[in-house]
C-alpha cells in the first residue's frame, strides 16, 4: 500500500508502469462492458434502478423504525444483536463475542465494513487468527495488502504474481500461473481452515426489517461454509443496509451481481435468520458515521449505495491510478462519496473527472458526480483546498469570466502548440501532460469559426 498522502502522487507511483495500468484498466473495462450486456438483457432495467432509489430512499427517511423492527424480529428468531456507534465499540463487541467462546480462529468472508473498521489487524493483536475466505481477499491478505476494489480485492495482480505469492505460501509448483490450478490449491488450503476454524464471521449485504433476516451475497459459497460449520456465527453490517421487506430485497438482487460484473445474479445469494442448532448468531449494527452524513441531504444519498462496484469499473481515474491511491478503504466514486471527510490530504474529491460516468451506471441512481463536487465546496468553505488551488482558481475563474481574456490565452496557446516543440511545452503542462500527447493546435477557436460562419450564412441570405 502506498503510503505518500496525496491522491496525486500515489497514482504517480501507481503509473510508473504503464504497461500494468494499461492491463488494469481494460480489465475493469471488460466488466463495465459485461454489466452493460447484462443490464440491457433486462427490459425493464431503469424501471429497477429507479425502483431501487425509491426503496433506498424510503428506508433511510424511516430508518429508525426499521432498524427497530429489524431489532425486534431478530430477537424473536433467537439472535443477539448488538449496537455500536463506532468501529472502535464494533470491534471490541466482536472481541467480547470470540473470547467469551474462546474463539482462537475465525474465518471471515468478504465484508468492507470490517475492512472500515480495520478488524482484522484488532483481533490479530489480541491472538485471534483471522482467515479471509474468499479468493481475492485471502490472496491479498497474504500478501498483507488491502483490498484495491470493494468487488474484485486483487484485481491489481497479475496472475503470474498470484502464482509466485501462492509458491511462497502454499508450496505450489514454482512458475504455476493457471487460474483453476491455482483456484483449486486455494480451496485444498481454505477447506483445511473452515474445518478447524471455532467461528465464522460475514459481511451483509441486506438486512430484511420484517423477516429479522440478513442477506449475504457470494460465488464461491464461502460465507454459507463458515456459517454452517463453527457453531457461532457473526454478521457485521452498517446500518444503511437495512431494507423493509423480502421484496425489496430482490429487486437489489435482481441489480447487484449484474452491475457488478454482468451476472444474473449471485451463485450463493444466502438468507440468515437463526443459528444453527445448539449454536449461535449474532449481528452487530454499526453507525461509524453514517448518522453525520445523513445530516447533509446531498451526502445522505451516498449511503442508498449496494457496494456493486459498478461505479469503479468505469471510472476513468480509478481505472487508471488503482486503487491504493484514495487515501481510504473504500476506492473510486463511491469511497470519494463516503470517505472525502476522512481525508486528511483533502485531495480525494478532486480524483475525479465529473463525467458522470458512475451516475450513469448506478443501479440505485447515487448522484455520485454530484456528491463529489459538493465535497469540493465543503472542503473549500472548510478552507482545505489542496495546495495551490486556493490561489490558481480565483485566476483561472476570472480568465473564464472574460472572453477577451480566454480568446487571448487561447490564441496564444494556439500558437505555441505550433510553433514550440512539444518536448519543450509538456513539462510545462504538469502531471496532465506527462501522461497525454498534446492536441494538435486548431486552425481557429470556435468563437472565430461561428463567428466566420454566422457571417456567411448572412450573406447568402
Amino acid at each position: 500500500m502506498y503510503q505518500s498522502k496525496s491522491h496525486a502522487d500515489n497514482a504517480t507511483i501507481f503509473c510508473r508502469d504503464e504497461n500494468r495500468v494499461d492491463w488494469h484498466s481494460k480489465a475493469l473495462w471488460n466488466l463495465r462492458e459485461k454489466r452493460d450486456r447484462a443490464a440491457a438483457s433486462v427490459p425493464e432495467w431503469e424501471q429497477l434502478r429507479q425502483l431501487g432509489s425509491e426503496i433506498k430512499l424510503h428506508t433511510l427517511s424511516h430508518l429508525g423504525d426499521y432498524l427497530c423492527q429489524f431489532e425486534q424480529k431478530c430477537i424473536e428468531n433467537g439472535i443477539q444483536v448488538h449496537w455500536a456507534k463506532d468501529a472502535s465499540e464494533h470491534n471490541q463487541i466482536a472481541l467480547n463475542i470470540l473470547t467469551t467462546h474462546s474463539v482462537k480462529k475465525l474465518v471471515k468472508s468478504k465484508s468492507m465494513l470490517t475492512e472500515e473498521c480495520h478488524l482484522n489487524p484488532f483481533l490479530e493483536k489480541h491472538g485471534i487468527e483471522v482467515i479471509d475466505t474468499d479468493l481475492g481477499e485471502r490472496i491479498i491478505q497474504l500478501n498483507n495488502q488491502p483490498p484495491s476494489h470493494i468487488v474484485v480485492p486483487a484485481i491489481h495482480m497479475k496472475k503470474e504474481e498470484v502464482g509466485e505469492l501462492f509458491h511462497q505460501k502454499l508450496n505450489t509448483p514454482k512458475g504455476e500461473s493457471d487460474p483453476t490450478r491455482l483456484t483449486r490449491a486455494a480451496r485444498k488450503h481454505l477447506r483445511d481452515q473452515f474445518l478447524s476454524a471455532d467461528a465464522a464471521m460475514t459481511g451483509v449485504n441486506m438486512a430484511i426489517a420484517d423477516l429479522g433476516a440478513v442477506v449475504v451475497c457470494t460465488n464461491e459459497g464461502n460465507a454459507d461454509m463458515g456459517a454452517n460449520l463453527p457453531k457461532l456465527q457473526i454478521h457485521s453490517m452498517g446500518i444503511d443496509k437495512i431494507v423493509p421487506d423480502a421484496d425489496s430485497a430482490m429487486v437489489l438482487l435482481r441489480m447487484l451481481a449484474r452491475n457488478a460484473i454482468g451476472q444474473p445474479i449471485t451463485t450463493y445469494s444466502s438468507f440468515y435468520r437463526g443459528s444453527k442448532v445448539d449454536g449461535e448468531m449474532h449481528i452487530i449494527i454499526v453507525d461509524n458515521g453514517r448518522t453525520d452524513i445523513m445530516q447533509d441531504n446531498i451526502l445522505a444519498e451516498s449511503l442508498k449505495c449496494i457496494r456493486c462496484g459498478g461505479c469503479l469499473n468505469t471510472c476513468p481515474v480509478y481505472r487508471r491510478s488503482g486503487g491504493f491511491s484514495y487515501n481510504y478503504t473504500i476506492p473510486g466514486p463511491i469511497g470519494i462519496a463516503v470517505g472525502a471527510q476522512h481525508d486528511d490530504s483533502n485531495t480525494i474529491p478532486w480524483a475525479c473527472t465529473l463525467c458522470g460516468s458512475c451516475s450513469y451506471v448506478c443501479p440505485t441512481k447515487v448522484p455520485l458526480d454530484k456528491i463529489i463536487a459538493h465535497h469540493r465546496r465543503l472542503k473549500a468553505e472548510q478552507g482545505k483546498l489542496p495546495f495551490g488551488k486556493k490561489f490558481y482558481m480565483p485566476a483561472v475563474g476570472k480568465l473564464m469570466s472574460s472572453p477577451t481574456l480566454l480568446n487571448c490565452t487561447m490564441s496564444s496557446a494556439r500558437l505555441a502548440l505550433k510553433v514550440i516543440p512539444h518536448t519543450l511545452i509538456k513539462p510545462l503542462s504538469g502531471a496532465w501532460g506527462h501522461y497525454r500527447e498534446l492536441p494538435v493546435a486548431p486552425k481557429s477557436s470556435f468563437d472565430t469559426w461561428y463567428k466566420h460562419h454566422k457571417a456567411a450564412n448572412k450573406e447568402t441570405k
